[in-house]
């Protein structure tokens, strides 16, 4: 997509917004504004809104001086885009971990255990201690952790521990014995229970495996569920997010939006992709998608599992791993059950939304997709997409699939991905330029808790291919870089497409929703090494300020 920077920025005033008289007008002024038009830019320098929709964008100080508004907004030079949008995260999940033990950055087993030992003795009431981001391709050796090194800090309560990726689980030996787990205990289709030389469970759990423990768990009541997506959604909203896709949503979560929805306390727009995990969830499956008139809860997905994750070696691969050449990773569900739920799905007229990241995943998932009607009308989707053959690369366009990919990933598993797959396959892996040259739609998100949800992350990320220290220098295969407009629009106008929303959302033109940010730094004038130094001085969501740098709102 090309970065249209015009010399003379807009001085025509677009169109007002068409319709009723408007209510109350906001000029926002004093600004460096940007938006995006089918992936090129334009500038402008004051926006005018009501009723939560854009009126007007100004093209010059003078012009936003001049404009009439009951209400003015001095944005003190700062930098004005369209409200991003995270077109992959867990917002619950987030929220949670907000609240518990938080294992990212940790640089060994022992200082993860550590971690554990504090939030034990700061939580003395706590019955199960969770928490979640350790990573053990980081630590010295690379080997997965044992539940010894938590029995050692925390003997009597059960500890469950998410990897990163959330598909491996590190327990203790007081989790084990609730949850059933000895020598004697089979691995589950699509999970696997990690043991010892003598057989028994060193206290990692992979993938499917993991549902015995979450089984054993107490059930989490409806105001704890709430408690998490406020926490989360107010995250968000901090971050400069003004919509997110939710990949995974139960019946009990759904329920906790509606009433957050009720109460007017959704700061965040949710696109809410159902989970075909919990059962739960046929009721609202049989009743069909749904949206409320503002567009701030939207039902019309599902959320399905292909394979687990490439760090603990659950992507379901076409040939073996590199560095464990015995296994080829984890399928969750035989492939005509999941084309089953798929078409279901379907037929009930959802988007369907498939978690596949091995390459002999994303060719099955790609393959039932390409049985199922309608197609183009429901915009079905892959989640993640990570490792692709190259001829596979090439169906997503022919298919009219969505890639819906994280931009971080590809700098946080570059240092594991060759481990894994070898550099052949490493040619159709987290190929983002290679899926837009295709012709293929793609959608940018961050998949948090599993990444930081900070989009200036992701735009680093995706224009320089480097992590936040700069590493590599110039870049992990560098040839998958993006101009810094193509990545904006990805983390707008495409994610906005994504979620069936091009016509209110992706976008500041009149007509559009009045979601948008104010930033510290202008994205198009730092070094494309500063991308991920931004800072979120306010935002907006449907006319409405959600958070303000100033206080804390």
């Amino acid at each position: 997509m090309a970065c249209r920077l015009p010399a003379l920025m807009l001085s025509l005033l677009l169109a007002p917004f068409a319709g009723a008289a408007p209510g109350p007008v906001t000029v926002v002024e004093n600004v460096s504004g940007y938006t995006l038009d089918d992936g090129e830019l334009r500038r402008f320098a004051g926006l005018s809104f009501a009723d939560g929709v854009v009126l007007a964008l100004h093209g010059t100080a003078a012009e936003a001086a001049a404009a009439h508004g009951d209400r003015r907004i001095d944005g003190a030079g700062a930098t004005l885009l369209p409200g991003l949008i995270d077109a992959h995260g867990h917002v619950a999940g987030h929220g949670k971990a907000l609240a518990t033990v938080r294992l990212g950055g940790a640089g060994s087993e022992a200082e993860a255990a550590a971690r554990v030992a504090a939030f034990a003795a700061d939580n003395p009431g706590a019955g199960w201690i969770e928490g979640n981001g350790w990573n053990q391709v980081t630590w010295p050796g690379r080997a997965f952790p044992r539940r010894a090194a938590l029995d050692s800090v925390v003997p009597d309560r059960p500890v469950a521990l998410a990897r990163v990726d959330g598909h491996a689980l590190w327990v203790n030996s007081r989790a084990l014995e609730l949850a059933g787990i000895d020598a004697d205990t089979e691995d589950p289709a699509g999970g696997q229970i990690l043991r010892d030389d003598a057989g028994e469970p060193t206290g990692i759990l992979i993938d499917n495996a993991m549902a015995l423990v979450a089984a054993a768990r107490p059930a989490e009541d409806l105001a704890a569920t709430m408690a998490h997506l406020a926490r989360g959604l107010a995250d968000l909203a901090a971050n400069g997010l003004t919509a997110v896709h939710d990949a995974g949503v139960t019946a009990q979560e759904l329920a906790g939006y509606r009433r957050l929805l009720a109460r007017g306390e959704l700061p965040v727009r949710v696109y809410a992709m159902l989970s075909l995990r919990d059962p739960a969830v046929s009721a609202q499956l049989a009743a069909g998608p749904e949206q409320d008139s503002r567009g701030m809860l939207t039902v019309r997905s599902v959320k399905l599992y292909a394979d687990g994750a490439l760090g603990s070696r659950g992507a379901a691969l076409l040939d073996p791993y590199s560095d464990e050449p015995e296994n080829r990773g984890l399928l969750l569900r035989e492939p005509a059950e999941l084309e089953a739920q798929m078409r279901r799905a379907a037929a009930a007229g959802f988007q369907v939304n498939v978690h596949a990241i091995g390459d002999r995943a994303n060719r099955l998932v790609l393959d039932a997709f390409g049985r199922l009607p309608d197609r183009a009308l429901l915009r079905h989707r892959v989640e993640h997409a990570q490792i692709l053959t190259l001829p596979d690369l090439e169906r997503f366009a022919a298919l009219d699939v969505i890639a819906s990919v994280q931009p971080t990933h590809a700098t946080s598993d570059k240092n594991m991905a060759a481990d894994r797959l070898g550099e052949a396959r490493l040619a159709g892996a987290y190929a983002w330029q290679s899926l837009l040259e295709s012709g293929a739609r793609v959608a940018f998100g961050s998949d948090f808790p599993v990444e930081d949800p900070n989009p200036f992350f992701g735009l680093h990320a995706a224009v320089t291919r480097q992590d936040r220290e700069g590493e590599p220098p110039g870049g992990w295969r560098p040839a998958e870089r993006l101009d810094r407009a193509t990545a904006l629009s990805l983390f707008t106008e495409g994610a906005a497409w994504a979620m069936h929303e091009e016509a209110r959302l992706g976008r500041l033109l009149p007509g559009y929703a009045a979601d948008f940010i104010l930033v510290r730094d202008d994205p198009f004038a730092v070094p494309p090494g500063d991308l991920w130094r931004n800072a979120v001085l306010a935002t907006w969501v449907d006319g409405r300020q959600v958070y303000s740098a100033n206080s804390g709102e």
